[in-house]
């Protein structure tokens, strides 16, 4: 069988879990009382990483009612020292607890030199950088037996030399590492808009065939420049890329 139609079946394979939410502390007893329009449950991970017991039983309840998908922030699979394996075990142990349909993470990098940056960060669009990202991806493959799809980031740096265009990098990155995708279509405007390209022609060069998971948010415009915030309405720009 080929990587190519080992990765199809694998991801054919998974649930379709519907329209979910992001979990918010603040907002978790409407939550709870509006289960039943509510078809899964996203989580930030890294929350839930040597927490205390009392976020540990709200991660308990949150599963008795909700199918959970872990979103990850601090993998660094872009880091070109490789990835923590004290970490990579801590998010291993929380997805088998979670019995998650799948987990996520970004391509990009938030560790370098051994400095944090508290934030994923895009990699220069190059072979090397491909192969980087590939490497530790089969890495945490192998802790992790749990399919993993990665997210597009939103950064205003662009770095030069590239070799491809950013929609190539992902499309390589995704083959290669043998993941699905998670789309975040707000990251995708915000990108082509600051860039002055079009949001339509940047979304069909991606391998649509591999999305298995979409986000999107609310922005706003500071000079002149989109900002991924999460803190308004989602734009009406955004519903017509859904719409696509």
């Amino acid at each position: 069988m080929g990587r190519k139609t080992e990765i199809t079946n694998l991801l054919a394979n998974l649930p379709r879990l519907g329209a979910g939410l992001a979990y918010r502390e603040p907002f978790r007893d409407e939550l709870l009382q509006k289960q039943p329009e509510v078809d899964f449950v996203e989580i930030i991970g890294d929350h839930y990483l040597d927490a205390p017991p009392e976020r540990m039983d709200e991660l308990a309840q949150l599963g008795e009612h909700f199918t959970l998908v872990p979103h990850f922030t601090n993998l660094s699979l872009g880091s070109a020292e490789g990835i923590d394996p004290v970490y990579l075990e801590k998010i291993a142990f929380l997805i088998k607890r979670l019995n998650a349909p799948w987990w996520s993470e970004h391509i990009g990098f938030t560790r370098s030199g051994g400095v944090n940056l508290g934030h994923p960060a895009p990699l220069p669009f190059t072979r090397e950088a491909v192969d980087v990202m590939t490497k530790n991806i089969i890495a945490a493959r192998r802790a992790i037996a749990t399919p993993l799809i990665l997210e597009n980031v939103c950064s205003p740096l662009v770095w030069p030399g590239g070799e491809m265009d950013e929609p190539a990098f992902i499309s390589e990155v995704l083959s290669f590492g043998g993941c699905g995708m998670l789309l975040d279509v707000t990251n995708l405007l915000t990108h082509a808009t600051n860039r002055g390209s079009t949001s339509a022609d940047f979304l069909e060069k991606l391998p649509l065939d591999r999305v298995v998971q979409v986000h999107f948010s609310g922005g706003h415009e500071t000079s002149g420049r989109l900002v991924e915030s999460h803190a308004q309405p989602v734009s009406d720009a955004i519903w017509q890329l859904l719409d696509n």
